[in-house]
């Protein structure tokens, strides 16, 4: 049985930590600080050397850390190209991403002790799609 190839998706999902229309703080801080690993040139990814996968859990590659890192300068992509469909290597999105890991990571970061209400939304979205318990809000009309 062949194992079948890692694929991108068409367009980083609406909950991608790299893309710059997301909430700030819908994912944990563990998340966040993953997204600096694959910064820099692609000889000192030393702390990147893992496939970043999509959050929603799609078997599919990040879109976001494709089309912010580049496919081509990510260490973990190169070592691990038997496992990834040559296409990935020409992915392209035109999705606004920010500029690099840390650049997403300061924002995600930067709402995780108080999370808006779009962000509630969303980690509502994602923890109903896992079964997981949602958060907790005394009044669903704040969230207006």
């Amino acid at each position: 049985m062949t194992k079948s190839l890692l694929k991108a998706p068409k367009a980083p999902c609406k909950s991608c930590p790299y893309r710059r229309d997301v909430p700030a703080g819908i994912w944990a801080e563990s998340e966040y600080n993953k997204l600096e690993d694959y910064d820099g040139e692609t000889f000192t990814q030393v702390n990147g050397l893992s496939l970043f996968m999509c959050h929603q859990e799609s078997d599919e590659l990040c879109g976001g850390w494709l089309g912010c890192h580049g496919p081509y300068e990510l260490l973990a992509l190169r070592l691990h190209a038997d496992e990834v469909d040559p296409a990935v290597f020409d992915y392209k999105t035109s999705v606004p991403l920010f500029e690099s890991g840390a650049a997403a990571a300061e924002h995600g970061m930067s709402g995780i002790d108080d999370p808006d209400a779009i962000a509630i939304r969303t980690i509502n979205r994602i923890a109903e799609k896992r079964g997981l318990q949602k958060f907790d809000v005394d009044d669903e009309e704040d969230l207006s």
